[in-house]
């Protein structure tokens, strides 16, 4: 009888870890499985956006929200063109642009699914040209591109059946309550740091479409060198690299001049 139940529990895995519809990430040609729809997700974050912007203040500098609303545009039109150059042009459903530029010293911007695009004004300074505000949205708009909020939710998905079905194979085999305290606490850690991994590796191809996507636009993507250097002096962040959900700056900057190449070829001077 414990046989048959084990072998029911590994089928039951088997099917969790095969289920779910692959993709293809645009630019960087990288598989991936989602086990959440675009309808879910955009739900989501249509749901937290719309929060978001019930407390926002937007910026009252007409000249640089006028900026960002122009250059945001610029990387939508441009992404928009290669979607549907490249026979992805269904994926334009699944974006409705907006630009916003909010009252906050804080040195941020974020795109959420659908291309909810906000700027703090506390980047700007730090960006300082147009240019290189191109090179932060344009990474921006890949995490969205790229499907990276879906693929985290599908992670985060996967790792909660697997927590059930260890726990039912953990009694199956006898392991008392607190050994499988134990085993769950460890799955949960591992997680933890593959998650922190698996971050990093989305904030890498987000930093590779994104200089592709501001080329694409008519930005010059050999800004993103000086840009990334001046983000490194203005950050105090020491933390390790393999504890970050961020690539070091170092590695960010190798990286990107790797793919400049790359990117020049997309460039057109205004």
């Amino acid at each position: 009888m414990k046989q048959i139940r084990l072998f029911v529990i590994m089928m039951v895995a088997t099917l969790v870890v095969s289920c779910g519809t692959t993709s293809t990430v645009p630019i960087t040609g990288r598989q991936q499985t989602l086990m959440v729809s675009d309808g879910e997700v955009l739900s989501l974050s249509t749901q937290q956006y719309q929060e978001f912007m019930k407390s926002a203040k937007l910026s009252t500098n007409a000249t640089n929200t006028a900026m960002v609303k122009r250059v945001g545009q610029n990387l939508a039109n441009a992404v928009s063109n290669y979607l549907r150059n490249n026979g992805m042009a269904s994926e334009l459903n699944n974006f409705a642009w907006e630009f916003n530029l909010v009252q906050d010293k804080q040195v941020n911007a974020w795109c959420m699914p659908g291309g909810k695009i906000v700027v703090y004004e506390g980047l700007l300074p730090v960006t300082q040209n147009e240019a290189s505000l191109a090179i932060v949205l344009g990474h921006e708009i890949a995490h969205a591109v790229a499907k990276h909020s879906a693929e985290q939710l599908s992670t985060q998905v996967k790792q909660q059946y697997a927590m059930q079905i260890g726990s039912v194979l953990a009694g199956a085999l006898g392991m008392g309550q607190n050994t499988q305290s134990i085993v769950q606490a460890i799955a949960a850690q591992g997680f933890n740091f593959k998650n922190l991994s698996y971050s990093r590796n989305h904030e890498t191809e987000a930093d590779h479409m994104g200089l592709i996507f501001a080329a694409m636009a008519g930005y010059d993507p050999q800004v993103a060198t000086t840009f990334w250097q001046r983000m490194a002096a203005s950050s105090n962040n020491q933390t390790a690299e393999f504890l970050s959900d961020h690539p070091s700056d170092a590695t960010r900057i190798k990286n990107i001049q790797g793919w400049m190449p790359e990117a020049l070829q997309y460039y057109k001077k205004k």
